[in-house]
């Protein structure tokens, strides 16, 4: 049987980390076994363009390939901008017609619950060989009894900042909590270094900052029985008070229309000092240390480190990136989608693509706790919490229909949005108040 060349993988993936598990692929096709579905099928997998691209090319090349061989049937990646990705679920949901396998990210299964076959045979059996899925993969991919789809990944962001900027602005550590982190903000702008975040309608970036904004300041969704609205409150209003006024001293005001690369180039050509964001800008500065460079000509990614979203009166939190793969209920490959799907998620090939991820994401099963690739930068180690630590969108309520929709239009976000252009912060949060009322109807 063919084996993934180690000098392949590593300039594929771009890390000697990757090529070190070129076997794992491999080793799956050494037992010789007959394939599974022998026949000349093609599984229609569609995700979104990964902001660490080696990994696309890891899944678009090797993996593709040793997927045919290991399985017999042909395997079809497709990648779209993440934004993108929702209007391609409905059309192909509607129509009835599309990719096999969809990405969903964080709680968008339970959106289209109605229209996804069963994929628990699949979800149940990785489960059980892995240590088990965190608690977050597990709610966004059931309803009920049914599994909605097969956990893939869970990650999410940390404020990736410039060290020596902040050591400059006279801080050694970064802001652990929001009236730090604003006096921190002013004199970073004061010197042309504002901080970079989103208030756009995008997928990742806006909520995963909104969203633990407000329950740090103790506003919520709903109650924990999912149905009362509660999000115009007095918790709710401070919060947004605190976003406009931090966003007009410490912010770069263009933020209004970013979407989640605007900050990374923003962040990569100096004109932010600090930025939420997954691991993707660290990632690409180190890859590319002739290219991005600081002030002083020294390659950038010496200068960046992580750190949590700041503290507020009510607490810490995160909103964690889960990435589920579901299948689609029209979908006439079912039997091999499933095939595919224990293939994927098997420890031996997700180890190739994980490991190219870089600390990326964390895995959905506990296992890749203790992966290798969390003591090769201490830079990355930082994420690797952030599964066990989040809290999902909707809360107080559990992952819904209702709470999907509520993200899916963007209503939190365009709460603080609204107050930033203008709107005073108790006609904003009546205003989402009222449009949460109505998806919760």
């Amino acid at each position: 049987m063919a084996r993934i060349a180690r000098r392949r993988l590593l300039k594929l993936s771009g890390s000697g980390a990757v090529a070190a598990q070129a076997g794992g692929l491999a080793a799956i096709l050494a037992s010789g076994r007959a394939p599974a579905l022998a026949q000349e099928a093609t599984v229609h997998w569609l995700r979104w363009a990964d902001f660490v691209p080696a990994s696309d090319v890891l899944l678009k090349g090797p993996i593709t390939q040793e997927c045919k061989k290991a399985l017999g049937f042909n395997l079809k990646v497709e990648t779209v901008n993440a934004n993108d990705l929702q209007s391609r679920i409905t059309s192909a949901i509607q129509s009835g017609a599309g990719a096999d396998i969809i990405m969903g990210f964080n709680n968008w299964p339970q959106l289209y619950a109605d229209s996804l076959a069963d994929s628990g045979d699949v979800a149940n059996e990785i489960a059980s060989a892995q240590g088990g899925y965190y608690d977050v993969s597990t709610q966004i991919a059931t309803v009920g009894n049914k599994w909605i789809g097969v956990p893939f990944t869970t990650g999410g962001a940390m404020i990736a900042y410039r060290k020596s900027w902040l050591e400059e602005a006279g801080y050694n550590a970064f802001p652990e909590n929001w009236e730090t982190f604003r006096e921190a903000g002013k004199k970073l702008k004061a010197k042309g270094r504002p901080i970079g975040q989103t208030a756009g309608h995008t997928f990742g970036d806006a909520p995963g900052w909104w969203y633990p904004f407000l329950w740090s300041f103790g506003g919520k969704e709903v109650e924990a029985d999912g149905k009362t609205v509660v999000l115009n409150s007095k918790e709710t209003v401070e919060s947004i008070k605190y976003a406009v006024a931090l966003w007009k001293e410490t912010m770069d005001e263009g933020g209004l229309a970013w979407d989640d690369t605007n900050n990374n180039r923003a962040f990569l050509s100096q004109t932010v000092s600090s930025t939420n964001n997954g691991a993707s800008i660290y990632i690409e500065a180190k890859k590319k240390p002739d290219t991005y460079k600081t002030e002083k000509n020294t390659p950038m990614w010496e200068d960046i480190r992580h750190a949590p979203i700041p503290k507020g009166v009510a607490g810490q939190y995160n909103l964690p990136g889960v990435f589920t793969d579901m299948l689609m209920g029209y979908s006439k490959n079912q039997p091999a989608a499933k095939e595919f799907l224990r293939w994927a998620h098997s420890k031996d090939v997700f180890d190739v693509w994980f490991t190219s991820q870089q600390g990326y994401s964390c895995g959905a099963t506990k296992i890749w706790e203790t992966h290798k690739v969390w003591q090769a930068d201490p830079v990355l180690a930082p994420f690797h919490d952030l599964p066990a630590k989040g809290r999902l969108v909707g809360y107080a309520g559990p992952p819904s229909r209702q709470a999907a929709e509520v993200v899916t239009k963007y209503i939190v976000v365009d709460m603080f949005a609204k107050a930033i252009q203008g709107m005073p912060a108790e006609e904003a949060a009546k205003w989402a108040h009222g449009e949460c009322a109505k998806a919760y109807a």
